[in-house]
């Protein structure tokens, strides 16, 4: 099969022949069909979080089963289905009490240069990026790392929910529990931050903030449910959202990963209200907050991968665009061949695109 690898950080990722081996035991061998481009994909290839190299990118993706290993009983070939990286044992103290995404059991992960179960014409070991490789024309996965869905779901925006859709409106309604009638901003209206609107909107906020420096992605915050919008080149934002509120929200929402924009987000809450950091700040980066703030029951919390139960969530999330309240079709900027990562992840650092995904000949 075609990948397509991270060498060294900081440069081009490079399109090889790749073999993958028949799925063991709890594994599924799938035909990748469609493969969305992550931010998340881009902090590693910027070396912004560490990870081995050679590595094939990519986690955000659906396909169709190809092949199953023994004792799986979860899918068969033929099904379609969405990845998640948050692979889950089940067993854990984390997932017997329903946080599967903080699954403590390693022996359903896929740690970095544990195996060589991918093989190439190269001597260096390639790694498998975190437990898939989206990147690839085949994935080789543990079947807790899939879900099953609907066949009439269009592929290319069901990989939408397996990274970007799930992140941001699980953020919502899963860590933050927004509830009807409460007020929400969200800093920075890329994909996850648009699912995050979207999210706020099906849960019954009464007002929704969109932030956000590019215009048209404001135009289109609008359409998935913003109330307000801002844009931070026009002053304040801290000030702004208070004002808009007479003084500060119930939810403030970070997918940027930036830490000004984490401390706007805890600046902007009323008394009692909750900043959920969804963006990846780079590692070993700190955020400053004023200890004060803290007397006025206002919290900060982390969100991984949306809290999720995907299992659960990404089906719900299939029938939410089913029934026309996610709007998945104006999220995807761009579809490209697997020779055109690079171009696309170029378009996306320099904010050019919402979500441009690798379209695969299935």
């Amino acid at each position: 099969m075609k990948a397509a690898v991270l060498m060294e950080v900081n440069k081009p990722l490079i399109i090889e022949d790749v073999s993958v081996p028949k799925p063991g035991p709890r594994e599924v061998l799938i035909r990748t069909a469609v493969a969305g481009l992550c931010h998340s994909d881009l902090h590693f290839i910027e070396g912004l979080y560490p990870h081995p190299l050679p590595a094939v990118l990519g986690h955000e993706s659906a396909g169709i089963v190809e092949q199953v290993g023994s004792d799986v009983t979860y899918v068969k070939p033929g099904d379609h289905v969405v990845t998640c990286l948050s692979v889950f044992c089940g067993t854990c103290d984390n997932c017997t009490t329903g946080r599967p995404v903080l699954c403590t059991d390693t022996t359903v992960k896929m740690p970095p240069g544990a195996s060589n179960r991918l093989s190439w014409g190269r001597p260096e070991k390639l790694h498998q990026f975190l437990n898939l490789l989206s990147f690839a024309e085949q994935m080789l996965v543990h079947e807790n790392a899939i879900v099953k869905i609907r066949q009439d779901m269009p592929l290319d925006l069901a990989a939408l929910i397996g990274c970007g859709v799930i992140t941001g409106y699980g953020a919502v309604v899963n860590t933050a529990r927004v509830t009807a009638g409460e007020t929400v901003a969200v800093i920075g209206c890329g994909g996850v931050g648009m699912a995050a609107i979207n999210g706020a909107e099906i849960a019954g906020a009464g007002r929704i903030i969109a932030i956000d420096t590019n215009p048209a992605k404001l135009q289109l915050a609008t359409k998935l449910g913003a109330t307000d919008i801002i844009n931070p080149t026009e002053g304040d934002v801290v000030a702004q959202v208070r004002e808009l509120t007479k003084g500060g929200v119930h939810h403030a929402f970070e997918v940027l990963g930036r830490k000004e924009t984490a401390e706007q987000a805890f600046a902007m809450l009323a008394p009692g209200g909750t900043a959920t950091i969804v963006g990846m700040i780079p590692f070993g980066q700190k955020i400053e907050l004023h200890g004060f703030d803290f007397l006025r029951e206002r919290r900060i919390q982390g969100s991984s991968m949306g809290s999720n139960h995907f299992r659960v969530d990404m089906p719900r999330l299939v029938e939410f665009y089913l029934r026309g309240k996610l709007h998945l079709e104006d999220w995807i900027s761009a579809k490209l061949k697997l020779s055109e990562v690079n171009e696309g992840f170029a378009n996306m650092k320099a904010g050019k695109t919402l979500r441009s995904v690798i379209v695969f000949d299935t």
